[in-house]
């Protein structure tokens, strides 16, 4: 059987250029994204999905298709890209999953053991509670029940710290444990996955570049969703750039500073992507200084040598 290729790259890395390049080059390739937030319709400038011109005629898998006021979680989305993934590889051809979310991507290469899933009393009880106490005493109440989980979690990041309270009184843990399969080696298929380095001053420059552009056509895309009846989702609402916008849209800080914002957490968020790609099992990191189309020539080259996933 044909591998499974995965690229995995941070944010303005161009890995979904790369992608259809190899896609191209393969002749017979689909790609899965693996982007935790360009499955939402309605946010394609905000999220940066491809254009149809961008995809150049490569079918392309869990782009666009969920609804923003909906909630979507991994679980489901590890449902929805097994069954895109064996589908490609039913009718022949290579899939190629591509995205910049480390959970994402192994939660369509393998089959992890997800946490139990949350139960909206018990978590708006948990989250009134937080918000009651303030983030330092509910960090110390976390670390009370659950030290390992306290020790992975800021104690400003009060959304994880009332999940990790819902999972303690369910008898889980947010943190993983030796089994966890988020972070082994393990895929449910052969695959190769390939990790785009790029210089950090080089990935600063793309992230200032096409943030005005992002913007550009984003602001009216978000305005209109937050100003419809259903909103948007818990999860929706944590895509880059929307609480910005909001911000804006409400008059708190001009279109200089919505930008200088989001310019700032895209960059933080390829910082964490870049932990990401140091922890993810057999990666076989490519430089991608260059042009798409060179990186995908580099891939397809390290893909007729010797398999590197027995």
């Amino acid at each position: 059987m044909r591998p499974v290729v995965a690229i995995f790259g941070p944010t303005a890395s161009g890995k979904t250029a790369v992608a259809v390049e190899l896609a191209l080059l393969l002749g017979d390739a689909e790609i899965v994204s693996a982007d935790s937030m360009q499955i939402y319709r309605g946010l394609e400038r905000i999220t940066n999905q491809p254009t149809e011109e961008e995809r150049r005629g490569v079918p392309h898998h869990l782009v666009g298709c969920a609804d923003p006021a909906e909630p979507y979680d991994v679980v489901r989305y590890a449902e929805a890209a097994h069954a895109a993934i064996d589908a490609i590889l039913a009718r022949g051809a290579t899939p190629i999953v591509a995205g910049g979310s480390g959970l994402y991507l192994r939660a369509a290469l393998a089959d992890v053991a997800f946490p139990p899933p949350g139960e909206g009393e018990a978590r708006a009880r948990l989250r009134a509670e937080v918000e009651a106490a303030g983030p330092d005493a509910a960090h110390a109440r976390l670390a009370a029940v659950d030290p390992d989980a306290a020790a992975r979690i800021a104690p400003a990041d009060t959304r994880r710290i009332v999940r990790a309270l819902e999972l303690s009184e369910q008898g889980a843990s947010l943190a993983p444990t030796a089994e966890d399969a988020l972070w082994s080696g393990e895929t449910r298929h052969p695959t190769r996955l390939f990790g785009l380095v790029v210089d950090r001053s080089v990935l600063r420059a793309r992230i200032d570049e096409r943030t005005p552009r992002l913007l550009d056509a984003g602001i009216e895309q978000v305005g209109e969703l937050l100003a419809a009846p259903e909103g948007l989702s818990a999860t929706a609402v944590r895509a880059h750039g929307v609480d910005d916008i909001r911000d804006h849209l409400d008059g708190r800080v001009d279109r200089a500073e919505c930008e200088r914002r989001l310019a700032a957490r895209t960059r933080q968020y390829a910082k964490r992507q870049d932990t990401w790609r140091r922890r993810l099992p057999r990666l076989e990191e490519v430089p991608a200084d260059g042009h798409a189309a060179q990186i995908a020539r580099d891939i397809a080259a390290r893909l007729v040598g010797q398999p590197r996933y027995d």
